[in-house]
Parts: structure tokens; sequence; C-alpha cells
């Protein structure tokens, strides 16, 4: 799970948790940290950082990756642009060719995180990332609508967030 928000109350967190909660129970969720990464810097290739060494086998070992992410102006966060470059570099060891990706994100605004994924979809594909079709967005109406925890009371959101795990664990299952 790549949660690309910092926030320690990150709205994107609690919904990472949801994802995990109320995805099939064969699905097991680790939480891959960015944000210890250096920004890209090809110097450092022929020494890399411990944190994108273990970055970048996290991103290889998984079987797919789940990305939570927020919008900032209308695109995705620099942490998370950070650690797609690190695993696009070199060419020949892109961690992202044919790794299976699923995408959402959560926003207290009236599209969610649409525009961000748009992008981040845009930049995956070039990598040869297999993202799972459709769109998950989020708007976060109410401050309390995922629990920190990962529950939700609103059946029509939790029917949502289960089905796209279910989608999640298919698209893994299939491109295995």
């Amino acid at each position: 799970m790549l949660v690309a928000s910092l926030r320690k109350e990150s709205i994107n967190l609690k919904l990472a948790k949801a994802i995990e909660l109320y995805a099939p129970q064969s699905l097991r969720f680790d939480y891959i940290r960015m944000d210890d990464m250096p920004y890209y810097n090809g110097d450092l290739e022929g020494q890399r950082p411990e944190s994108v060494q273990r970055f970048t086998d996290s991103i290889r070992a998984a079987d797919g990756v789940c990305c939570v992410t927020p919008e900032y102006n209308r695109s995705i966060p620099a942490l998370l642009k950070n650690a797609i470059d690190w695993g696009s570099k070199p060419s020949a060891d892109n961690v992202w060719h044919n790794k299976v990706l699923a995408m959402t994100g959560a926003s207290p605004g009236g599209i969610g995180t649409a525009v961000a994924q748009q992008h981040l979809r845009q930049i995956l594909a070039i990598l040869g990332c297999i993202v799972m079709p459709g769109e998950a967005y989020i708007s976060f109406k109410t401050p309390d609508m995922i629990q920190p925890d990962g529950s939700i009371a609103d059946e029509s959101v939790r029917e949502f967030i289960t089905a796209f795990g279910a989608r999640f664990t298919e698209l893994i299952e299939r491109m295995s």
C-alpha cells in the first residue's frame, strides 16, 4: 500500500485502512514507506541509498500495489512522484513494468481526486504498469466518514470500497 499523504490524520490513510479492512481475506497489505527517500538524482544510481533500495525491493516483491493519493494542485503529491521516479530507474530495472496497480484517493472536494488519478494513470502507463480500470475517488463529505480503524458506517461507501478491493484482488489473480 502506498499512501501518498504524510499527515497523521490523513483522510487518505483512513481510506487505505478501509480498503484493507473490507478487502478479501486473501489480500495482505504492507504499507511501503516513501518519506525517507531523497529526491531522485541520477548521480546516486551507483550507490543507491538504503531507503531507495528498500522501497524498490518492496515494490518488486509485491504482487500488486494499491496507491491511495490526495490531489495537490490537480496532480499527485511530490512524495509519490519521487517514489515513482526512483522505481522507474534505471529503465532496465523499472519496478513498475507489468506491476498490477489499483489507485484511489479521498478529498473533501466534489470530484475527489479524479484529476490526480488521471495524471497518475498517464505516468504509470508510460512505465508499463497494469492499472486497474475504472475510477475510484471518494468525496470525503464529513470528517468521520471513515473511522481511524477504517470502519465505514455509510453502507454505500462501504460497498464501494468492498467492490474496489474485490476488483483489485481479481486483477492480481488474473495477471499472476
